[in-house]
């Protein structure tokens, strides 16, 4: 592999040279960077800065912008959305940072006017040594989804190209990487959550309980091989899904009865058993225990709670220019909430800048640079 990965290097040079030593040969130069992108695979943000050849300036301004964001602190509850509009030249950035678990996937859209004006997201995830890229969109594309490995902070940053000039919706919505696993039910059926005292506390809940009707269809969350099928302990009758080769290991237990065998290969959706109350589960309801393993328990609500999605129409705009003059002393907050961190202060007659609107909250950066969220009655329009 090591060998490969020195032929495709070397290739990429070879490319690049000839692109360099060959002036006029712009067909022969665009060739070559196709084969050089398909190899070195560069981010959305990467090819659209080869534009920026004849105006390194321009391309500075746009990419301080960008730098600057990672230091941004806004913080956001999933869902959220925000409608603006980006300006032309004007290099605004819109960065987000919120919490995410494992099993989640987030799914950040950007719905504009224009579908040919380009947007460039990036999502980071924290660690020790600071904010480490994870994942981007792809060149033409205003969606990203991103499954989340690790409970963690996160954050989006979101950035139109320079000439970007359209109203837009900013969504960050997440959902479970699997398919609920009881058929026709929702969260509203989950009646036991992870850690929950067992046996006088002598042990915690593993998993998470699902009530239903005896007899109704437990189904497969995920593609996978069925490792093991059987009666046994506590679980009584149960089926365990293995998610891929080395994946995690989905655990079904206190079912009335089995549908599948060892060693069968099921899609998501297929019927694994039935809800039932066998094993430890005799004197209560029936239900289905579902539980996640992989080098020890996993809390397997992210990967199945059900979130509803935030949609444009929900979403109000207030202002129709995109500069504002503050009424009196007002607050700038971290979140678009009054029990979040205040950020500062402004006064009568300050102006910002409005980047976008979430509902009654203001998105905004004072002339000195700095990103706030702002109540919108704390605002007007600046006349005339």
């Amino acid at each position: 592999m090591k060998k490969k990965n020195v032929v495709y290097s070397i290739a990429t040079a070879i490319a690049l040279v000839l692109i360099i030593s060959c002036s006029g040969c712009s067909g022969i130069s665009t060739g070559f960077t196709k084969v050089a992108d398909a190899i070195t695979n560069p981010t959305a943000r990467e090819v659209y800065a080869r534009e920026f050849k004849d105006n390194k300036e321009q391309f500075m301004a746009w990419e301080s912008a960008y730098s600057n964001a990672i230091a941004d602190s806004l913080q956001v509850t999933l869902p959220y959305g925000e409608r603006g509009d980006f300006v032309p030249y004007s290099n605004r950035t819109y960065a987000y940072t919120f919490q995410l678990e494992e099993g989640e996937v987030l799914v950040a859209n950007v719905v504009k006017d224009s579908v040919s004006q380009r947007v460039f997201m990036n999502v980071f995830e924290q660690r020790a040594s600071g904010w480490e890229h994870a994942e981007s969109n792809t060149t033409g594309d205003s969606t990203l989804e991103f499954k989340v490995a690790e409970t963690g902070m996160y954050k989006i940053i979101i950035q139109p190209e320079v000439l970007a000039n359209t109203d837009f919706f900013i969504s960050l919505n997440k959902r479970p990487l699997y398919a609920f696993p009881v058929a026709g039910k929702g969260n509203a059926a989950i009646g036991s959550f992870w850690g929950m005292e067992r046996d006088g506390g002598k042990r915690n809940h593993e998993g998470i309980d699902i009530f239903a009707k005896k007899g109704t269809p437990v189904v497969a969350v995920t593609n996978g091989t069925i490792s093991f099928t059987g009666e046994r302990g506590l679980g009584g009758r149960q089926v365990w899904l293995r998610d891929g080769l080395f994946g995690k290991s989905l655990y079904y237990a206190h079912l009335d009865s089995i549908a599948v065998q060892g060693g069968m290969n099921v899609k998501t959706g297929d019927t694994l058993g039935f809800v039932g109350n066998t094993g430890n589960a005799k004197t209560t309801p029936p239900h289905l225990h579902f539980g996640i393993y992989q080098s020890g328990a996993i809390n397997p609500l992210p990967f199945v709670y059900q979130t509803n999605p935030v949609t444009e129409a929900k979403f109000s705009r207030s202002f129709k220019t995109t500069q504002l003059k503050v009424k009196g002393t007002a607050n700038l907050r971290q979140a678009p909430d009054t029990k979040s961190n205040t950020l500062g202060a402004l006064t009568a007659n300050d102006t910002v800048a409005l980047l976008g609107q979430n509902n009654d909250w203001l998105h905004i950066q004072t002339p000195a640079g700095k990103k706030a969220f702002i109540h919108k009655s704390l605002v007007r329009e600046i006349k005339g």
